[in-house]
């Protein structure tokens, strides 16, 4: 094979690779319709992702259905957590040991509060964003995770928002301390002003970090008397 060849097919793979990464599970006719080459095509280059053991069969369903056409369910796949470090690992061994360090001098709260440091790097920018309603922040919150490596989107579903991250750049770290996630959540809920659960964590082994923000703004969420009112606009 020339090396022109070789080079198209790996750009081909990082653009089904991204895909993947951003879009969660997916089938290869529809990774077919958006690079723009034959469902055979796309197959052949998953079979090498497969045999590399950057992408597996995902027993979760595609976020967009209605391709699968007659006969058996379409096969869809995801990014397996080899396919996700290829991204970016976050420098998940010099963390994991900062962590650690951490951890063996201050215990478990010195842990949660180094989570918390980091959260606030991340997103505490954000506290000085003009005041909007909680659909709004939630989607800045999403904006400011995307920039750096979450692939993160909110979207609207049911009576509330749901904040996704299709990547975590310290996904290890993470599962090795939760305190990671717990900080994340805990700032983004000041941040909306509203209630957030975590319904997925990447951490544990799902495909995507999935959180529910409640569309009901509250004035306290650590004890005391809360006073609730809607959220969005009228």
């Amino acid at each position: 094979m020339s090396g022109t060849a070789r080079s198209t097919d790996g750009e081909t793979r990082g653009r089904i690779m991204s895909e993947m990464l951003t879009s969660g599970p997916v089938t290869a006719s529809q990774l077919a319709d958006i690079i723009g080459i034959s469902p055979a095509g796309v197959r052949r280059h998953i079979d090498k992702l497969l045999e590399e053991g950057l992408v597996e069969h995902s027993s979760q369903p595609p976020r967009s259905a209605g391709q699968a056409g007659r006969g058996r369910p379409a096969q869809h796949y995801q990014l397996t957590s080899s396919g996700r470090d290829s991204f970016g690992s976050g420098y998940d061994e010099l963390a994991l040991e900062a962590f650690a360090a951490i951890e063996e001098i201050g215990g478990r709260e010195a842990v949660k509060k180094l989570a918390r440091k980091r959260a606030e790097k991340l997103l505490g920018t954000l506290r000085n964003r003009p005041q909007g309603d909680i659909a709004e922040v939630a989607n800045d919150v999403a904006d400011t995770m995307a920039a750096q490596g979450y692939a993160a989107e909110a979207n609207h579903v049911g009576s509330g928002m749901q904040l996704c991250q299709h990547h975590c750049p310290v996904h290890a770290v993470a599962a090795e301390y939760p305190e990671i996630c717990e900080a994340e959540h805990e700032l983004i809920s000041e941040l909306v002003g509203s209630a957030v659960a975590p319904l997925a964590l990447i951490a544990n082994g799902d495909g995507v970090c999935t959180a529910h923000i409640s569309m009901i703004e509250s004035s306290t969420f650590a004890g005391g008397t809360t006073t609730e009112r809607s959220g969005g606009r009228d």
